[in-house]
């Protein structure tokens, strides 16, 4: 049963709210509501995986071919497509077996924990046991394990920004009876959010897919509306190879009933034919090439966890991306101070608190310190925040801005617990929306010193002095709200701080707002996300594949200009929208809002569910969308994106589980990789379809000659099914593994619409075609002229086709590079697998079953060096074309 909302009745009262559930009680709702879990996809069995390989219209013919086989007395044929046929089925499970359990050990096992009150004793559970009516505690630095009604607050702050998109904590309290619907939500802690500062008590009031994450996670479950790029491109592929192949295969069926053949014989004839121009293989092929890359790109931190997802990023044209924690590291640093006197103090953005520097302009390192660390100070005491230093580096708990202010203090060489023992604290004003500031009274000496942060506007009317260095002198409140105003146009979180000293009776009284006067102004703080280090390099390159970067936020629009321009993206103040103008052109209509992405490339004030929204209207555009993102509210739109990557170190389970691509350093660079990874696999398959598509289409030509001539079928239908067994089971295999051949990033990305059978494919296949098809022809009408007999003629014919394919492969290894120019050894299983199908063949013709159902024969050293000669015909013509297309270029 899943799990559900509380009831009213389940509700407890009085004394039961404070003593929580009793454990009876938790077992009756837990089989009733069912566990607070988020359904996860069933992982199919091996047998289904099996049975999956042979849902094929391919296949179908095949089995009729097998049936029709054993009617006219032909046993051995239909014994060798079994053979065919379970030999494909066995490699293609292995395939999808493997990637299945590549994407199911992407799951994290870690078991989250709840803290409740059962029984009347505090209790830690798994959180998946929580039920409606439970009672549970949060404490700063945790995450809210179900939604909540709270009964008991103190000083809570809630990061919501996983749901919402803001980046600010929201304010926590208990709700009025008669409360405002905001004030509702106030009074409510919802599954997913972080802790960041304070405690509280809350009943929980729904679990599982009835918490918000829960009615996200619905959303994302249905189907997605975006096919990824590969899909789509196979998909016409099939449609113009099955076509193809159709009428052909009538034309010789009936060309042949007009000559007399058995239909019998033409039946199977024109079966071995479409198994040998249909690419069967090129499923297995597609899936080793994006094997290959999933295992690269794993070894740049980027995991695919859906295969297709390879190619997709290597197709996207555009890439929306959100801010928080994908072009910026999600920590809040103090960047910049400016003091009164004017002076700017720029501080690290590192981590290693003990070894970052704080640095002026015309100044010691020691000398900024020393300006720096008064104001620092001052940051540091009216402050609830810790750190603490583990293996893994410095950890912060309680609201973000504090730990900031702590870590900003650490670089001026200020020891959390060192000042506070200097200024052993009296009593707190905590910080409150109203107010716009926190203060804090300690004891130094005989005096009681208080230290003041908050908004800036506030504190310069607080304070009738500044501090200016060497002297404390008048304050100029129009030159300090002037350097307020500089520093938030720059996309800077500004705080004001101020100091003083309370009169020396005053520890007789209660200390509070009253005392907050004659401060001294310190200073301001500038406060910043961080862009990631590798950002600005990453949109560098992404611009120079000629993939579109848009940044998709809550920000105010002058933030997320200004985060942008420090990230490296190319904007026009006219491409900077806002969720508001989103509202306007969805209500106007799906084309009003259409015309607003084509421009657009910064989004600000962005709901949830307009990046959704967004996402949707670029791929009307003609883009193929990248969406990143770490949050829930960006689950739908990377589940419904043409490719989806989340970021795995910060990201939230629902988003990793939304996603394609889980990028597990949080680490935008690596999304070029997956691009030039992309377009590399890509490349490969496209190598695997070119030499399948001709090899397969030369087969046909060379029966739609033959036949209407009036010559014998050149292959027999068993020997076709070996021929596409021994040359496209194996070696395509290998081309798909392929390396890349350094220029994938200097190309522009493939137009949306651009089918696999582009203009030079098509020119390649034709040529291949003609090369093999008619040489195929004309060796086989030679060696009847010679005298040899009809089966002596297919022998050697078939012989010639192996070697074909074999040389072909070769070729095939790039589209524009000279073979000669490629490392021989660069693909070594290429040349392993070349080698085996050659000896596969050579062994056909002495291995007796094999050679009676092939009707094989040996043949001579002569007869080798006629065929070996007639082969290499299409490495000259495929040589020459290549050298006319660099020509051109």
């Amino acid at each position: 049963m899943p799990a559900t909302s509380l009831r009213s009745r389940d509700i407890p009262e009085g004394e039961n709210r404070s003593r929580g559930l009793t454990s009876a009680e938790a077992a009756a709702r837990l089989a009733e509501y069912g566990e607070n879990l988020l359904p996860a996809p069933a992982a199919p069995s091996l047998i289904v995986i099996f049975l999956r390989q042979f849902r094929s219209p391919l296949i179908y013919i095949l089995l009729l071919a097998a049936a029709v086989s054993l009617m006219v007395s032909e046993a051995e044929d239909a014994i060798f497509i079994g053979v065919v046929l379970l030999a494909n089925g066995i490699i293609g499970t292995m395939q999808e077996y493997s990637a299945g359990r590549a994407a199911t050990a992407l799951r994290q096992l870690e078991e989250p924990h709840a803290t409740v009150i059962r029984d009347g004793q505090v209790q830690e559970i798994e959180a998946r046991l929580l039920v409606p009516g439970d009672l549970v505690l949060l404490d700063a630095g945790g995450r809210v394990p179900a939604d909540l009604l709270l009964v008991e607050t103190n000083d809570l702050l809630c990061d919501e920004s996983l749901l919402t998109g803001e980046s600010l904590p929201v304010r926590k309290r208990i709700p009025l009876p008669d409360a405002s619907a905001e004030n509702l939500t106030a009074g409510k802690a919802f599954a997913g959010t972080l802790v960041t500062r304070g405690r509280a008590k809350g009943i929980v009031t729904a679990t599982g897919l009835s918490t918000g994450i829960g009615k996200i996670a619905a959303e994302i479950g249905k189907e997605s509306v975006s096919q990824p790029p590969l899909m789509i491109r196979l998909a016409r592929f099939s449609n113009v190879i099955a076509w193809t192949v159709g009428i052909a295969s009538l034309v010789l069926i009936a060309v042949g009933l007009s000559r007399g053949l058995a239909w019998s014989d033409l039946f199977l004839m024109s079966v071995g034919l479409a198994v040998s121009a249909i690419p069967e293989g090129l499923p297995i092929a597609i899936s080793i090439a994006l094997a290959i890359s999933m295992r690269r790109m794993a070894r740049q931190n980027v995991i695919v966890r859906r295969m297709p997802a390879v190619e997709s990023l290597g197709s996207c044209t555009m890439i929306a991306t959100d801010k928080t924690g994908t072009l910026t590291l999600n920590e809040l640093t103090v960047t910049d101070i400016r003091l009164p006197d004017g002076t700017d103090l720029l501080l690290d953005a590192g981590m290693d608190l003990d070894a970052c520097d704080i640095r002026g302009c015309d100044m010691t390192l020691a000398e900024a310190r020393n300006r720096a660390a008064r104001l620092l100070k001052a940051a540091s005491l009216p402050n609830e925040g810790s750190l603490k230093q583990d293996a893994d580096g410095w950890k912060g708990v309680g609201d973000t801005v504090d730990v900031a202010l702590l870590a900003a203090a650490r670089k001026a060489g200020l020891k959390q617990d060192a000042v506070a023992d200097d200024y052993p604290l009296i009593a707190r004003i905590p910080y409150e929306p109203d107010l716009k500031y926190a203060a804090s009274f300690h004891r130094k000496g005989d005096h009681v010193r208080v230290f003041v942060k908050g908004s800036a506007e506030v504190l310069i009317d607080m304070a009738d002095r500044m501090d200016v260095g060497k002297a404390i002198v008048p304050i100029d409140r129009e030159t300090l709200l002037r350097q307020k105003e500089e520093m938030a146009e720059r996309g800077l979180r500004v705080l004001a701080f101020a100091e003083g000293e309370v009169r020396a009776n005053a520890e007789n009284e209660l200390l509070g707002n009253n005392h907050l006067v004659d401060l001294v102004f310190l200073g301001l703080a500038g406060m910043q996300d961080p862009i990631r280090p590798e950002v600005p390099q990453a949109i560098h390159d992404c611009c120079a594949a000629g993939v579109e970067v848009a940044m998709v936020t809550g920000d105010d629009p002058k933030t997320a200009a200004a985060i942008a321009a420090q990230a490296g993206l190319q904007f026009r103040p006219d491409q900077i929208t806002t969720g508001e103008d989103v509202r306007k052109a969805e209500e106007a209509g799906s084309d009003s809002l259409d015309e607003l992405t084509r421009r657009a490339r910064i989004y600000a004030r962005v709901a949830p569910a307009q990046k959704l929204a967004i996402v949707l209207s670029l791929a009307r555009t003609g883009h193929f969308v990248a969406v990143t993102g770490d949050g829930v509210n960006d689950a739908p739109a990377l589940k419904h994106a043409h490719v989806g990557v989340a970021m795995g170190r910060k990201g939230t389970e629902v988003a990793k589980e939304s996603a394609d691509i889980v990028v597990t350093d949080d680490n935008f660079a690596s999304i070029v990789t997956g691009i030039r990874e992309g377009r590399t696999a890509y490349s490969n398959i496209r190598k695997v379809i070119l030499m399948l598509t001709a090899t397969g289409a030369a087969e046909m030509l060379l029966f739609l000659l033959a036949i209407p001539l009036g010559l014998p079928m050149p292959l027999l239908p068993v020997q076709l099914l070996w021929l596409n067994l021994v040359t496209n089971g194996i070696q395509d295999v290998a081309l798909a593994g392929e390396k890349p051949e350094g220029d994938e990033l200097k190309r522009p990305p493939r137009r949306p619409k651009e089918p696999i059978f582009d203009r030079p494919m098509i020119r390649r296949i034709i040529l291949s075609t003609l090369v093999i098809g008619i040489g195929g022809f004309a060796v086989f009408y030679w060696l009847l002229q010679q005298g040899y007999e009809v089966s002596e003629a297919r022998n050697m014919l078939l012989l010639l086709f192996v070697m074909f394919e074999n040389v072909q492969t070769f070729t095939c290894r790039s589209e524009r590079r000279s073979v000669f120019s490629l490392s021989f050894f660069g693909n070594p299983l290429l040349i392993l697998t070349v080698i085996m199908a050659q000896v596969l063949h050579i062994s056909a013709m002495y291995i007796p079953w094999f050679r009676d159902t092939l009707d094989l024969a040996p043949i001579s050293l002569a007869e080798w060096a006629v065929m070996l000669f007639a082969a290499s015909s299409i490495l000259v013509a495929t040589e020459l074309d290549k050298w006319r297309c660099r020509k051109n270029a």
